[in-house]
């Protein structure tokens, strides 16, 4: 791998010709595309709206931003029967944000979900939102019991760059939240980010360290119960993949967050959810599939850096 990014940064093309035809690389080179593979993961973005305003949030969340408006329990449903329909072999159906316990019918979306007999996969800050809604989530809980997954952000396992991230005093209700979490028995993951130069066994040994101290059952060595993510920065120079880079990295398309999952997100103004192909690139015209999935089986061409530095690159999956 590094000698590939090695040859394809030695005389690179300016980042501005970078990631503009879907069909080739600015060298010229066809672009890798991705076919779906089974639709694994149908992901609901809930609304950009959250009660922080991160860094470096990929999606640009604030209590302010509702660029993505929150989606209803209704057109949850709808896409949920529309994926039972096509028989796509979804097992997992993730929630997203901005932060999805701000998002009124949450608690619905999930007991629509999980009485479908999918897994529930939630991402969240695990503060103040999530814990408005702790009666809710205890009935979920006694119904549904490990179907029901939290995965809750803590950046670092040091408070000072969790913070550094999120804001201050953020570190004491996530740590709240998540202990919270624990002490009712719920099925709880943790995220963190590979922003500060941690290398990955740093991180692991920090974050069962932390757990440990604050009495979490939870195996940091667990790739899914600790989910370390690469950083992300469409402005960095990142190369192109290619056709030939599958081989050249030894990594397959069918590893790839596309291969597996779609996403449904309502913009602004718009009068229906539509289909994305990434968590990552909700506002991304060329990533938008169009209303129904069953339009939005198709391939995905890598036209993006994130493609390149998070996924290829970087190894990174949201799917649980």
């Amino acid at each position: 791998m590094t000698q590939l990014i090695a040859r394809a940064l030695a005389d690179p093309p300016t980042p501005s010709a970078k990631f503009c035809d879907p069909r080739r690389t600015a060298e010229g080179k066809p672009r890798a595309r991705v076919a779906l593979n089974g639709l694994r993961t149908l992901w609901f973005n809930t609304g950009t709206l959250c009660n922080l305003a991160c860094g470096n949030c990929y999606i640009e969340s604030t209590p302010r931003n509702d660029r993505l408006v929150y989606l209803s329990a209704a057109e949850v449903a709808a896409f949920l029967a529309e994926a039972e329909g096509l028989a796509l072999g979804v097992e997992e159906v993730g929630f997203t944000g901005g932060e999805p316990f701000m998002n009124p019918d949450l608690l619905d979306m999930l007991d629509s979900s999980l009485d479908g007999g999918y897994t529930a996969l939630v991402l969240t800050n695990a503060m103040r939102p999530m814990m408005k809604c702790v009666d809710g989530l205890k009935r979920l809980r006694r119904r549904y019991a490990e179907r029901l997954v939290l995965r809750v952000s803590l950046d670092h396992f040091r408070q000072e760059l969790h913070e550094e991230e999120r804001g201050p005093r953020t570190w004491g209700p996530a740590m709240a939240g998540l202990q919270w979490l624990h002490r009712n028995g719920f099925n709880v993951r943790v995220a963190g980010r590979l922003r500060w130069g941690d290398d990955e066994h740093a991180m692991r040994l920090g974050f069962q360290r932390l757990v440990q101290a604050c009495g979490i059952d939870l195996d940091a060595w667990d790739r899914q119960r600790l989910v370390l993510f690469p950083e992300m920065d469409a402005e960095a120079d990142t190369p192109e993949i290619t056709t030939d880079c599958w081989g050249l990295l030894g990594v397959h398309p069918h590893d790839m967050m596309c291969a597996s999952s779609r996403m449904v997100v309502k913009h602004k103004g718009a009068l229906r959810p539509s289909v994305v192909s990434c968590t990552l690139l909700p506002f991304e015209d060329g990533f938008d599939l169009g209303p129904t999935l069953a339009g939005a089986l198709g391939d995905v061409a890598l036209n993006h850096p994130h493609c390149s530095r998070f996924c290829v690159l970087g190894g990174g999956k949201c799917s649980g």
